[in-house]
């Protein structure tokens, strides 16, 4: 019997943890303090339970998200078939002086080891610190276009 879309065990699908390990950005989801939908991209990093991104403490999303923090996110490729990963769960803010180790890692993700350095190095002298935003998974949907389909569609 397939695993159902909501169950946290299709994080662990080959599908899923592509998309985990891709440079692919996220796409946040979030509600924006007068009760509009806001999506923005964003580097992640997922470390095996939780997705965490870095942020400039002054960023706006902070506001939005202290007030309201459900949230949901998709990482979705462009090649045919495509595959698309999404979650929901609540975001949590944590203050980190210096830049976010995950962010760190995501910027070596995304940028390659030297270059991610570099990136991380040149953050660091523009600002003093971050506000971690971490996200553990409570629904999990996963569509791959050979195996598990939109519900909408009659398979």
């Amino acid at each position: 019997m397939p695993v159902k879309q909501g169950d946290l065990s299709l994080l662990q699908h080959p599908a899923s943890q592509a998309l985990l390990n891709s440079t692919i950005p996220a796409r946040l989801a979030y509600v924006w303090t007068d009760g509009t939908p806001r999506v923005i991209p964003i580097w992640f990093h997922w470390n095996g339970t939780e997705i965490v991104m870095g942020t400039p403490p002054k960023a706006p999303k902070l506001k939005a998200l202290a007030k309201n923090p459900k949230v949901s996110l998709t990482i979705d490729d462009n090649d045919f078939p495509q595959r698309v990963l999404l979650i929901r769960g609540t975001a949590r803010l944590e203050p980190v002086s210096g830049v976010v180790p995950e962010y760190a890692l995501a910027a070596d993700r995304y940028f390659g080891p030297e270059q991610g350095k570099a990136w991380v190095e040149q953050m660091g002298k523009m600002i003093s610190s971050m506000v971690r935003i971490s996200i553990t998974p409570e629904w999990v949907g996963l569509l791959d276009f050979q195996t598990r389909f939109p519900s909408a569609l009659p398979l």
